[in-house]
């Protein structure tokens, strides 16, 4: 199976999505603690929120996941009403309401029921993404905001190197696979042209910056956060994330840190005053 049939299946698995992968916000959390040490540092909820200035009325947070943006927004903007939505219950467990649980490729709200919609790193996860494209379109209102980011596809490079050659050490063989990235099936490379077909005035906002860490234990933290996705690897999970752990912790030693190249941005997009054929 090559790695883009793998990855097609693996992140959009409804079933891993709702339970292993985001039945809690733990994975979630430890991808969200390695960007602590990105430089320049970027807060992304107040970021998204700039961009949703002028915005009155009703807000959903599709796929909002352990509430990141959820909460800043009901913090910093308590005039809006913001709903959350994930397909995961477990994950939405300690959010507080209004939430509900719905596949962003059949959102249960009426048309133009929102003002702005969030769809914030999860467009990778849906079967297919253009379906799901044409729903936020429908619970938007006519010229209503999207605002929606995702990663690059040579975003965070140096872990893709490290985890495949830890997975040739203990597969014995000059080349191991590669981790699985979600990002690949909707990149920041293609976003912009991706979402024009379906919204106006698409603009970027960019969010590149580097990581530097002088530890082991938040990159590591990073590769476990893949566990749901394990069987898909093509290799041994446990005992590749061992083997990274020694190579990271034999790179900090030498060179003093380890770091990481983040290439991934925010798109801000206006839906059509009128409904495209």
């Amino acid at each position: 199976m090559t790695r883009s049939a793998i990855e097609s299946h693996a992140s959009t698995d409804r079933r891993v999505i709702a339970g292993e992968a985001y039945g809690t916000g733990t994975h979630l959390a430890a991808r969200q603690r390695l960007y602590q040490a990105q430089r320049p540092r970027h807060d992304l909820p107040a970021i998204a929120a700039t961009h949703l200035a002028d915005v009155t009325g009703t807000v959903a947070d599709i796929g909002c996941g352990n509430g990141w943006y959820l909460r800043h927004l009901r913090q910093h903007r308590p005039d809006l009403t913001v709903v959350g939505v994930d397909l995961s219950a477990g994950i939405l467990a300690n959010l507080r309401p209004p939430l509900v649980v719905a596949d962003a490729q059949a959102l249960p709200f009426a048309s133009g029921s929102f003002q702005a919609v969030l769809a914030m790193h999860m467009l990778y996860h849906l079967p297919d993404s253009d379906a799901g494209l044409r729903e936020l379109t429908r619970v938007l209102t006519s010229g209503g905001t999207l605002i929606v980011s995702t990663n690059a596809r040579a975003d965070k490079r140096e872990l893709d190197q490290l985890w495949s050659q830890a997975a040739a050490d203990v597969l014995g063989t000059p080349e191991g696979p590669h981790r699985i990235s979600l990002s690949d099936r909707f990149p920041l490379d293609d976003a912009p042209a991706h979402l024009a077909q379906h919204f106006d005035d698409v603009r970027l906002v960019d969010l590149r910056g580097v990581i530097s860490v002088t530890e082991p234990a938040p990159v590591i933290a990073h590769f476990a956060s893949y566990q749901a996705w394990a069987a898909d690897s093509g290799v041994p999970f446990i005992a590749t994330l061992a083997r990274a752990e020694q190579r990271l912790t034999e790179t900090i030693e030498r060179d003093g840190a380890f770091t990481i190249t983040c290439q991934s941005g925010m798109l801000i997009c206006r839906a059509p005053a009128e409904p495209r054929q």
